[in-house]
């Protein structure tokens, strides 16, 4: 029988309510890699995950099997079905063709970095992006998860989820926000809703940019794209809002 450790593993800390604790464990592998970071030994992940070398070592071989682990030169890396999965998770949105030419056309007129998030939860996710050519620019990337509470995408999304408050009340009133280092100092975000059939809120479009590099009309390109993709994708952009 495995022995049982003296300090509870990263997952039985945080196990499952009536979950599996050999599957919490497993995942908790999967979930040890952090942006950056495409190999990891089996020193790290027992580190990281709180398991035995031991056992990591007979749940890597059951997420081997399943080719969500591949054994590299100096490590492990996530293996190809995650990549088929992250294809079939973006597939199911079924907005990339809509979405990229906006974002991409957004980048070409403003020069700063555009993304389209969405939310999950408690938080959103940066479901597209597209960085700016400028190399002073923040560093979110595609897949990312961010804050709700922080950052005008967040905000957007909040806003036209009916939460309350002023500034929820303004954004919506407005159908845009600008703000000023809310996520992170010296960056400024610019962001106005998107919606598809029956004023379904699909998602924010975003633009990030240095603070230093503000300048007029940049709110008014993004309100523009946001009101064309939500035309494209079967909505409106909506005025002010009651909700």
């Amino acid at each position: 029988m495995p022995r049982l450790a003296a300090t509870p593993s990263l997952a039985d800390q945080h196990a499952a309510p009536g979950g599996v604790a050999a599957v919490d464990r497993a995942l908790s592998l999967l979930l040890a890699f952090e942006q950056g970071e495409p190999e990891l030994s089996l020193s790290t992940l027992a580190q990281r995950t709180g398991l035995y070398k031991s056992t990591a070592l007979r749940l890597i071989a059951s997420l081997e099997h399943a080719g969500l682990l591949h054994k590299g030169a100096q490590g492990y890396r996530l293996g190809a079905t995650v990549a088929r999965l992250h294809r079939h998770y973006t597939a199911s949105f079924s907005l990339q063709d809509q979405v990229m030419p906006v974002l991409n056309d957004l980048v070409a007129r403003t020069q700063e970095s555009a993304a389209f998030h969405v939310r999950q939860g408690d938080q959103r996710l940066c479901l597209y992006r597209v960085d700016s050519p400028h190399p002073l620019r923040d560093h979110v990337r595609a897949g990312d998860l961010l804050p709700l509470d922080k950052g005008a995408g967040g905000r957007v999304l909040l806003a036209f989820s009916g939460q309350r408050g002023k500034l929820y009340a303004d954004i919506r009133a407005a159908g845009i926000v600008t703000l000023h280092g809310d996520r992170s100092e010296g960056l400024t975000g610019i962001s106005a809703p998107v919606f598809g059939a029956g004023a379904e809120l699909l998602g924010a479009l975003t633009l990030t940019l240095p603070t230093s590099r503000m300048k007029a009309r940049l709110d008014e390109a993004i309100k523009s794209a946001a009101a064309t993709l939500s035309q494209t994708l079967g909505g409106a952009h909506r005025g002010p809002s009651a909700l």
